[in-house]
């Protein structure tokens, strides 16, 4: 399997430090999660119900014509693939690895491009898989120029996968109202903005006759009793909504203007987080993880994905290990030059 964020117990375990005692910020999870209430226990004994008001709570917050929910968009990107037969899959790079990954295992022919390249040579391809904005370089995309390529796409029986997952604090720029196009496909997750990458949901905003096959793919079940039973009121919490975009945003610029305060200005991000390019990534990632801050590390191209502190300990505890940090760093730099 790929490697991933949030790998709390393996660096606990590596540095020597215990897991509570850990500032992890490896994952683009947002720190502040929607509260959860009492799960009544009818849904853990119950079979789930795909009658349960869910499916148009959803198509409200998306504001999409028809959609599915899938156990994260996870199980969407693993899915897909084996829906087509082989095809030319142009992928975002750098980009969430699972989407080739995906694609490749299914015997695809993957070629993974920036995204100026894939929008560029959209008649090379099949299917183009973009993540907007993107992870964990927070690439953008202007909406005419995404449904152009989807048009020129579709005009030969082909694909534009979307990969929404850090899109919910700027609905705006959102295609789901757009995903009853044939061919336009949308994948959503609510594990980042809602704080609740556990409950293993998402949903997939398509045609009908492509969520029909994606529902024949995985089976019933997707998503299980209290998972439901949950997102239907998260999904309906548009005052928690409104706060969390707020939020999000605010957090999301001082984490970029922190590391530039010590040199370390990102090389792009979103809301959610903040990724740095750079070759003292790994070292960096080192010196940070040995005070118990655990960010996400890139080998290709070298870098580093920075989330969100949840509190101002946190943000005050970020602040003092970025200083020793850079200060270890340009100390070993100057005794090599020696």
């Amino acid at each position: 399997m790929l490697e991933h964020g949030g790998r709390l117990l393996r660096a606990a375990r590596r540095y020597g430090i215990a897991a509570e005692r850990w500032l992890d910020l490896s994952t683009g999870i947002s720190p502040t999660a929607w509260p959860v209430p009492a799960i009544p226990a009818r849904a853990w004994q119950r079979l789930p119900e795909d009658d349960d008001g869910l499916i148009d709570i959803a198509r409200a917050y998306y504001g999409a014509p028809a959609l599915w929910p899938v156990a994260g968009s996870q199980a969407a990107i693993q899915a897909l693939p084996e829906l087509r037969a082989p095809a030319r899959v142009g992928v975002l790079a750098p980009g969430y690895a699972e989407h080739a990954h995906a694609w490749r295992r299914c015997g695809h022919a993957v070629q993974s491009l920036p995204a100026a390249e894939l929008l560029r040579h959209v008649d090379a391809f099949d299917v183009i898989v973009l993540i907007h904005p993107n992870n964990p370089g927070g690439d953008r995309f202007e909406r005419e120029a995404l449904l152009q390529a989807h048009a020129a796409l579709a005009a030969r029986g082909g694909w534009l996968v979307i990969d929404e997952a850090f899109m919910d604090a700027t609905p705006e720029h959102s295609l789901c109202a757009d995903s009853a196009r044939e061919g336009l496909i949308v994948l959503r997750s609510v594990g980042k903005f809602f704080g609740l990458a556990g409950a293993r949901a998402g949903f997939v905003c398509a045609a009908p006759p492509l969520l029909r096959a994606l529902r024949e793919r995985l089976g019933p079940w997707t998503l299980s009793g209290p998972a439901r039973h949950v997102l239907r009121a998260a999904l309906a919490d548009r005052d928690w909504q409104a706060a969390q975009r707020e939020r999000l945003l605010a957090d999301g610029a001082r984490l970029a203007a922190l590391l530039s305060a010590h040199g370390l200005a990102p090389s792009g991000g979103s809301a959610f987080f903040q990724w740095r390019r750079g070759e003292d990534a790994s070292p960096l990632h080192e010196a940070l993880a040995r005070r118990g801050v655990l960010t996400r590390l890139f080998e290709q191209p070298p870098s580093l994905r920075f989330g969100l502190p949840g509190d101002e300990a946190e943000w005050r505890r970020l602040d003092a290990a970025l200083a020793a940090a850079v200060d270890e760093l340009a100390a070993a730099s100057t005794q090599g030059g020696r």
